[in-house]
């Protein structure tokens, strides 16, 4: 296998979402055989085979190595590799796709709000109907581990094929474990998450599988798409703030860097200071700096890329992958 195969969501916002954010890191996806075409590539990279799936089938297809990339929710990925997490290497968290799965119950249960009362219902259930209480969810391991982590024994789960959140109405299931953005639909159908029945917190990831043959052509077209998606993310929540040179600069720079996370990604400069900050310091920081001297303009710029000599997503990719002979000196 000489190129590298990407997949990526089909439909629905995930894909437009995922589209912008390729778009964004200069990886222009083109469809082949049209608008309807399973297939696709990268402008200017013949190196990179692009494969339009269900997020579901994406997680399926990188734990059994047909994929070597692809974007996909968290939540679908750790419910697929269930207890088997190390096929997976997480590469970057995207910004995009925000979900949770929760724990779900009938509005009407009154007196349940938490896990631990979850498992009175559990033992009254049983003792009334002589039969387990049951938990509709496509999230079967994810699900499982929950329960198990606050000693819930006396359930059963029931593989959800439809829309989970109308079993209980339905009376295909007593309550749910589902995947929730605002909580509307849930609200919509009578139902109320628990106080601590948030399972996990997901969003769209770029996931790379272990089990896929990743030859030397595949690991170069990796770099070049890598380096890229590192330049975007590098870029996301970072600000420049310039402002000229005034006394006392140095120690002021060494404070915005322990106070802030600042950078000082051009060194000293005579003239003009450049610092790089994460977006939610830059009002903290201005503040400072106003208070630091009389006068003078501060100038706050968004970064569309950041280019590193070194792209630390592809050296710590290669370095989880055990790729010694890229990186030597890791000791692999």
């Amino acid at each position: 296998m000489n190129k590298l195969i990407i997949g990526l969501p089909s439909k629905g916002r995930l894909q437009r979402d995922t589209s912008d954010f390729f778009a964004r890191s200069g990886l222009n996806i083109q469809k082949c055989g049209g608008a309807r075409g399973y297939k696709g590539m990268i402008t200017g990279i013949e190196t990179v085979e692009i494969f339009f799936l269900s997020a579901s089938e994406i997680a399926r297809d990188l734990m059994a190595g047909s994929l070597h990339l692809g974007v996909t929710g968290l939540d679908l990925v750790q419910e697929t590799a269930g207890q088997s997490t190390g096929c997976f290497v997480f590469v970057a968290p995207l910004g995009f796709g925000y979900a949770n799965v929760v724990v779900a119950v009938p509005g009407f249960w009154i007196d349940v709000d938490c896990m631990a009362d979850i498992d009175d219902v559990a033992s009254a259930f049983y003792a009334r109907h002589r039969k387990r209480m049951r938990v509709a969810t496509k999230y079967i391991h994810l699900a499982r581990n929950f329960f198990a982590a606050h000693g819930i024994m006396d359930y059963r789960l029931v593989e959800s094929h439809g829309a989970t959140e109308g079993g209980p109405a339905s009376d295909a299931a007593e309550l749910i474990v589902d995947i929730s953005t605002t909580g509307t639909t849930l609200e919509a159908n009578g139902l109320k998450t628990l106080e601590d029945g948030l399972i996990l917190r997901s969003q769209a990831y770029l996931v790379a599988s272990c089990s896929a043959d990743w030859g030397k052509q595949v690991r170069s077209a990796l770099a070049t798409i890598l380096g890229r998606i590192s330049a975007e993310t590098a870029a996301r929540d970072l600000r420049e703030v310039s402002f000229r040179f005034m006394e006392g600069r140095d120690a002021l720079v060494k404070e915005t860097i322990q106070r802030f996370g600042c950078t000082l990604p051009f060194g000293g400069g005579r003239d003009i200071t450049v610092l790089h900050c994460p977006e939610q310091n830059v009002y903290a920081l201005v503040a400072m700096l106003r208070e630091s001297f009389e006068s003078g303009t501060i100038r706050i710029a968004r970064l569309d890329k950041i280019f590193a000599k070194d792209d630390l997503l592809f050296r710590e990719m290669a370095q989880r992958m055990g790729w010694s002979d890229l990186y030597p000196e890791s000791g692999l």
